[in-house]
């Protein structure tokens, strides 16, 4: 009963600012191409419900040049690939504002957990044993506001599996009014170098030799 319900208030939500931020969109997109070479927005494939992959859509914040498939707070030297635009973007959250075009097309939801990315296998897999692979990604999730960047993997999927577990109403109100906050106080925002990181960093580097 409440997938349809949330169903119906993604599409009504994301329609809504869309509406409403439209002048901002336009004048992010004027930054952005004022400020660096390249595309306005930034596709990436992404695991989606079912883990079924789809393109999530950002604003770019990156150079053209920069590595596509590995989270940024994986990087040794992340400010070296962000563009003065970006920096700015990232901080404030407004990069991701163009996943309101994937709320609408059904690829995302208003509230999940985070899509990860296609090569996140560990992330992935330990996503399973919760059940969070089962349901929409999400703009904001439970995961994003206990720590975003800063959690390591088996605590970030054990948050979306809290959230796939107590999925309703007030769990989405409160991971909305918990994303505000976190959005004004710029709170989790891992650019590269934290002890987590770096230890998945190295993960990743070994499994690839």
């Amino acid at each position: 009963m409440y997938v349809k319900m949330k169903r119906f208030m993604d599409l009504a939500l994301s329609l809504s600012c869309l509406i409403l931020f439209a002048p901002l969109f336009l004048a992010i997109i004027v930054v952005i191409k004022i400020d660096s070479r390249g595309p306005i927005f930034f596709k990436q494939k992404r695991v989606g419900k079912d883990k079924e992959y789809f393109e999530i859509l950002k604003f770019r914040t990156m150079r053209v040049d920069a590595p596509k498939d590995s989270p940024t707070h994986l990087l040794g030297d992340p400010e070296r690939w962000i563009t003065r635009a970006g920096r700015v973007l990232r901080r404030t959250s407004l990069d991701e504002l163009p996943q309101l075009f994937n709320i609408l097309k059904g690829d995302m939801s208003i509230v999940g957990p985070r899509p990860a990315l296609w090569n996140q296998h560990d992330l992935i897999a330990e996503r399973d044993k919760y059940g969070a692979n089962d349901v929409l990604p999400g703009l904001t999730g439970w995961a994003q506001v206990h720590g975003r960047d800063e959690l390591p993997i088996e605590v970030k999927a054990k948050l979306d599996g809290e959230y796939v577990r107590r999925m309703g109403l007030w769990m989405d109100v409160l991971c909305l009014s918990k994303t505000v906050v976190g959005v004004l106080k710029q709170e989790g925002i891992v650019e590269g170098g934290t002890a987590a990181g770096m230890r998945e960093a190295r993960a990743v580097e070994k499994k690839a030799k």
